[in-house]
């Protein structure tokens, strides 16, 4: 009798959230998932010992789960948590309404009325951390510290007597019910790598591995990949294009599996399902025996499309070609090779949790039987292979979806003819392989790439890779070994898949500037520990690329004195202002340290002026001003100019002002008074106009006068009238920026004359 053979593989995944360089962790969803899916995914298998499994675990997810049982994690999320409720500042009161509520509201926090009734509560003032925490006393931060966290506990943990009578306390938790918590979450996430190790040690399960830090393979080969499987694709100006890096973030995967569960891993499911025959070719290479993705990779490489029937049925020809194992072979490379089915994977990803746990178990076993049925009845054994994400779905499902899967479990653990198994014992027990000569590049989305590349914020992230790339490769030489260690392993951080999952128009979450400010964090860290300064353009966000008209434009000239106290009020109104909003995108970590910028010209001058949040910061940084100017119609700006301002002990020491290509244009040791900048209560500066027109300063004629740009006399040489500026300001210290403003774009200023300024107000 022909054999149904079921590949369940669950993929295990969360980006690498710690900063290496601080050590402190930007998001908690490590810690958070590893307490409530994964030890109970597994762990739930002991009470079905004939169905066998496979558990994707990615690599930077298991070393920072590592990192938090040794008790070195530096969390601040888990630190908020923890803080008895009267001790806790303004800003971590906030904090903790702004993190503490991000859980999904009907099947954690709709599980424990309290919690509930402080969401309602924060949902009553339009989610505003800062409009809510004034309705918040100190018992209710405790009930929420508790409950915030007992919400994440897996379903086996519950059932322990000591956390069951904290869930029936219900609320007005004490001092000691926190510290309970807080003491039982790392005695939890100490059981979960050791319950995977136990269950592949006695063959319940397979664990396969993912690229370190979840790269797109195809993609860290060689970007050209991209408009392979969508030609026409924009591609970033940069080709990005490092085989060797792809081959690292291979081999220590399987070195730490090894290190971890005692075994090497025979498979891999590449991030995302994301296949090339290149990547293939390193992976035989190293040992490796199977790899999977997704059916319409198979689709795109066969030149079939799995269209099914209104039943969700494929015709015998294509269920033949999907539901079996394929054997890729092209010269010196061989794999085998398993397809998801996209349909089915989908069902349980998406569909069942609105379901009944026993329909919805029953409807998933009718379902695979029914799928595998046209090749079942020509004789031929089925391989059918449900891939999905194995822990983000279950925040969907009431009580983590335990009752649907132990209703499937024992299902299929009864239905004669069908065996749950591992991929490696599919492949053992496979009679007939499927021959694939080549392969078409793609992911499990639309079998391309476009998710993570093609979208200018896309593109942008990997330009700025690119850079970094190569500047490591320029300046590791000259490094100690300590300092290029943490360089490349940077590098191999920023690789990962997960930064430009965010990118672009295709997803987006509460914490898209989390994500984004991480990844320009872990680029930035390259050129720190290389000894140089990060560019100035990893300090502004890539996400959000729009530009949005949030401050005040100039509507008079300005004539202030450069001094740098800012009790002189008048002296600059009518300049343009940008404000910050310290409530927009806050995360912990992030240091507001600058309230608010001026900028504004008069018929020579181009002035700039810098309002610290606060007192000047106590501590040893650089104030940067980045400034362009540009005319309509131009691709590039005309001239770029940085101005750096060194600041210690609270005085500026300091300052210089170049093209952008490190030519020196004036700085504080010059004697000449036309360019000035100050520090005393904020930061001001002055610079001539001229160093902004097209022409190096030294070679501009004399009609291209500053006064002539914005107010042209008969005979001077014609300027277009919609010459602008753009300025940037930021902060940084330990050659990494802290702060900009704007956040996001640049003030502008147009070259007007007075006249004409004053009349588009």
């Amino acid at each position: 009798m022909p054999a149904l053979r079921l590949i369940l593989l669950w993929h295990q995944h969360q980006p690498f959230y710690k900063d290496l360089v601080t050590g402190e962790y930007r998001l908690p969803w490590v810690r958070l998932h590893a307490l409530k899916d994964y030890y109970g995914m597994v762990k739930l298998l002991d009470e079905f010992p004939n169905v066998h499994q496979n558990f994707n675990l990615v690599p930077s997810l298991i070393t920072q789960i590592q990192d938090y049982v040794a008790g070195t994690a530096q969390d601040p999320f888990f630190k908020v948590a923890a803080k008895p409720a009267k001790d806790l500042t303004l800003e971590q009161r906030k904090f903790a309404l702004q993190y503490l509520f991000q859980a999904n509201p009907a099947n954690l926090i709709g599980r424990y009325p309290r919690y509930r009734e402080l969401y309602e509560r924060f949902q009553e003032h339009g989610q505003s951390a800062e409009k809510a925490e004034k309705y918040f006393l100190p018992r209710d931060f405790t009930d929420l510290q508790v409950l915030s966290q007992i919400a994440w506990f897996d379903e086996f943990f519950l059932e322990d007597k000591d956390i069951a009578a904290l869930i029936q306390k219900e609320r007005n938790y004490s001092l000691e019910d926190q510290d309970f918590v807080i003491a039982r979450e790392r005695e939890l996430l100490g059981k979960v790598l050791p319950a995977y190790a136990e269950a592949a040690k006695k063959g319940s399960i397979e664990i396969s591995a993912t690229p370190f830090y979840h790269p797109i393979l195809p993609l860290v080969c060689d970007t050209n990949a991209g408009a392979v499987s969508s030609p026409g694709l924009p591609l970033p100006q940069n080709r990005f294009r490092h085989p060797e890096d792809a081959r690292e973030q291979l081999v220590r995967a399987l070195d730490l599996h090894q290190q971890a569960f005692g075994v090497r891993p025979q498979g891999v499911w590449p991030s995302e399902g994301s296949v090339s025959e290149e990547a293939l070719a390193i992976a035989h290479s190293l040992g490796i025996k199977w790899m999977a993705t997704d059916e319409g990779v198979l689709g795109r490489s066969t030149g079939v499309f799995f269209q099914r029937d209104g039943n969700g049925r494929l015709p015998t020809h294509l269920a033949e070609r999907l539901y079996n194992i394929h054997r890729y072979e092209n010269g010196q490379t061989a794999m085998h090779m398993v397809f998801r089915d996209h349909t089915i994977s989908d069902l349980i990803g998406f569909v069942y949790s609105g379901m009944d746990p026993g329909d919805a178990a029953r409807h998933l076993l009718h379902n695979i039987k029914e799928a595998a049925q046209p090749v079942l009845a020509q004789g031929r054994d089925a391989v059918v292979s449900v891939i999905l994400d194995g822990e983000n779905a279950w925040e969907y499902y009431p009580r983590s979806g335990r009752d649907f899967l132990r209703r499937f479990y024992d299902a299929l653990q009864r239905e004669g003819g069908l065996e749950a198994v591992t991929v490696a014992e599919a492949i053992a027990r496979h009679r007939s392989f499927s021959p694939l000569p080549s392969l078409v590049p793609g992911s499990w989305i639309n079998a391309n790439f476009n998710v993570w590349i093609g979208a200018p914020e896309d593109n942008r992230a990997w330009d700025y890779l690119h850079h970094a790339r190569e500047f490591y490769t320029q300046n590791a030489a000259r490094a100690s070994e300590a300092q290029r260690k943490l360089a490349l392993e940077e590098i191999m951080i920023a690789e990962g898949s997960d930064w430009n999952w965010w990118y672009g128009p295709e997803h987006h979450s509460a914490n898209d500037r989390d994500f984004d400010e991480l990844y320009r964090k872990h680029l930035s860290n390259v050129y720190q520990a290389l000894g140089a300064m990060p560019p100035d353009y990893l300090s502004q966000p890539i996400t959000g690329g729009e530009v949005r008209p949030t401050f005040t434009p100039q509507t008079a000239y300005i004539h202030p004195r450069i001094t740098g106290d800012k009790i002189r009020y008048f002296e600059w109104l009518g300049a343009a202002i940008f404000t910050a909003d310290q409530r927009a995108g806050a995360m912990h970590g992030k240091q507001f340290l600058l309230d608010s910028v001026y900028a504004g010209i008069d018929g020579d001058f181009v002035y700039g002026r810098l309002d610290f949040a606060g007192p000047v910061p106590d501590m040893e940084f650089d104030l940067v001003v980045n400034l362009e100017s540009w005319a309509s119609g131009e691709a590039r700006p005309r001239r770029t100019l940085r101005l750096d301002a060194k600041v210690k002990d609270r005085k500026l020491t300091e300052w210089e002002v170049d093209d952008g290509e490190k030519t020196s244009l004036t700085s504080s040791s010059k004697s000449e008074e036309t360019a000035k900048a100050a520090l005393l209560r904020n930061f001001e500066f002055r610079l001539p106009l001229n160093y902004l027109l097209a022409a190096p300063v030294a070679a501009a004629p004399a009609a291209t006068s500053a006064q002539a740009l914005v107010d042209p006399k008969p005979g001077a040489v014609p300027v277009p009238p919609t010459i602008r500026l753009r300025l940037r300001f930021s902060l940084w210290h330990n050659r990494l920026p802290v702060d900009a403003l704007p956040v996001e774009g640049w003030i502008e200023l147009q070259l007007l004359s007075e006249g004409d300024l004053r009349g588009g107000m």
